[in-house]
């Protein structure tokens, strides 16, 4: 069985029709990457499997436990981890209050990862200055140290390279193979920029106006020309 089971959800916005039957499976060790054009229900998907926004019908399973009826509070606890997009960290904390926000549901005194200045070494050099001082790069780096902080087993991430530089994509890119090469996490990546998410996928989902409308192998996206289904 997969980590994460999703199967055949429906979620509507006021009268529309957001996502339809769709299907997902997150393995552990796996980056599973989700593409399509905007609007087509990628976030919204994300959102749903946090527990953000309800869902109509169908079922969300992690690690075998249905969560369709839980708070996101409660699914964080069970091991899932989420960088939103836009990273949507605290500009007025420092970057050590903002991992220890990652801690929230642990006791106070669970310290904070030494694993996460491994990944990311600039945020210890950087664990006094506020949030909000920090690049944009520098940014998106906290916000995943911060999903990380808990030790998820499924970590879900909505487009982490939007508006960085190209250098601290590689470095994004490094973490999350790293990551799932341990072979206890499981990866949902959301990614518009397709050579990120062809270089990380082992599988792949491709949407459409709610739909899913491929899906298979990461090996397989360019011989199923999968980058012309998502060119704009």
């Amino acid at each position: 069985m997969s980590l994460l089971e999703v199967k055949d959800i429906n979620q509507y916005y006021g009268g529309s029709h957001i996502l339809r039957n769709v299907n997902l499976q997150a393995e552990l060790g796996q980056v599973t990457v989700v593409l399509g054009r905007n609007g087509v229900g990628k976030t919204t998907l994300l959102k749903s499997l946090m527990g953000l926004v309800p869902i109509k019908s169908g079922s969300i399973t992690l690690d075998g436990v249905p969560i369709a009826g839980t708070t996101p509070y409660e699914r964080a606890r069970m091991g899932m981890g989420f960088v939103p997009q836009g990273r949507e960290i605290f500009g007025r904390l420092t970057v050590q209050e903002n991992l220890l926000m990652g801690l929230a549901y642990k006791k106070g005194s669970t310290p904070i990862p030494p694993e996460l200045f491994e990944l990311f070494p600039v945020l210890k050099q950087m664990l006094g200055r506020r949030g909000g001082d920090l690049s944009g790069g520098q940014q998106q780096q906290l916000a995943i140290a911060r999903a990380l902080a808990a030790g998820p087993k499924l970590l879900i991430l909505d487009e982490p390279t939007e508006g960085i530089q190209p250098n601290i994509i590689k470095d994004i890119g490094r973490v999350i193979r790293m990551l799932a090469d341990r072979g206890d996490m499981a990866i949902v990546l959301v990614e518009q920029y397709y050579d990120f998410a062809e270089a990380l996928a082992d599988r792949y989902v491709v949407m459409e106006r709610g739909e899913v409308i491929a899906s298979g192998p990461g090996s397989e996206m360019q011989a199923k020309g999968v980058r012309q289904l998502v060119a704009i």
